[in-house]
């Protein structure tokens, strides 16, 4: 089994949790429950979750010269991740983000960016002799747009796989879509994206072969519990997720694409791969937190 370098150039925060019964209205207030501090950033839970399903992971990011920062440090090195590239800000703060919670797994989510922002091409230059000897370079986009074009021009100059989980959801120009290997948005950025409001495997489909029609090589649409909708210009197959009891599905995403990058940096192919991602993913929501919830290999038969 092959095990190839992953680069993970992302988002790295601080999570504030609350557990409460129901998500406020606008102008409302509750009582919550529970209140939990945890690690989290979209960048930094792919990459948590890779490393621990086996990866070799680098990741680039930014914090700020606080103590956030410091602890995110710190436990991406107990994480065994690669932190050369993890940058330091003394401009702006770490990058928080402020999360409620339902009685139904469900939640909403408010961040506050702070050094994810400054994350710019000069850092990425730094990183792009990592980048270049990756296997797979996979990002997201809560660090400017601009950074991830550039990054993915480097990777795609130098023959590498570039997965951009597209979240937070927003328009992407054809010069980046065009030399991404896969993309792995959920119905609302797949909708966004190309203009098909996703309901079903069907709608699902025609939306994903937009975006092939855009130059990506390979589109896998997220669907929930449901699974996951692999397409190809010779592939059209709906991977069936696990139904779990669900308490918190904040990084399932993040967490299916940390694996996916796992297995298929393992060439285990892409059906294969994406089945893997669904398990690692059913296993993560069964837990409260965001890199917290992510399974170790033991826990994911593959």
């Amino acid at each position: 089994m092959k095990n190839k370098a992953i680069v993970v150039v992302g988002s790295t925060n601080t999570d504030m949790v609350i557990k409460t019964s129901k998500l406020p209205l606008p102008g409302e207030t509750i009582l919550g429950g529970e209140f939990l501090m945890n690690p989290g950033g979209k960048g930094a839970n792919q990459a948590v979750a890779a490393a621990r399903l086996g990866g070799k992971v680098t990741l680039v990011a930014k914090t700020g010269e606080d103590i956030f920062g410091r602890q995110t440090k710190s436990l991406f090195e107990s994480e065994n991740l690669d932190t050369e590239f993890l940058f330091s800000d003394s401009e702006s703060p770490s990058g928080i983000a402020l999360i409620t919670v339902d009685s139904h797994a469900e939640n909403c989510i408010v961040v506050a960016p702070g050094a994810n922002a400054r994350l710019v091409r000069q850092d990425i230059d730094l990183a792009a002799a990592a980048i270049q000897n990756a296997e797979i370079v996979l990002m997201q986009l809560e660090i400017p747009l601009d950074t991830v074009i550039y990054a993915t021009e480097i990777a795609f100059k130098a023959g590498k796989k570039v997965i951009l989980n597209p979240a937070p959801a927003q328009p992407l120009p054809i010069e980046l879509l065009e030399k991404l290997y896969m993309i792995t948005p959920n119905e609302t950025e797949a909708e966004l994206l190309t203009g098909i409001h996703v309901t079903d495997q069907i709608s699902a489909e025609s939306a994903a072969r937009v975006l092939l029609g855009k130059g990506v090589q390979v589109v896998v649409v997220t669907l929930g519990n449901k699974g996951a909708l692999l397409v190809t210009p010779d592939i059209c197959k709906l991977i069936p997720g696990y139904q779990v009891e669900a308490i918190d599905t904040t990084a399932a995403g993040d967490c299916f694409n940390g694996a996916l990058a796992v297995a298929i940096s393992e060439d285990a192919g892409l059906i294969k791969a994406v089945g893997f991602a669904n398990k690692a993913a059913s296993i993560s929501v069964t837990r409260m937190g965001a890199q917290a919830s992510a399974p170790y290999r033991s826990e994911v038969e593959f």
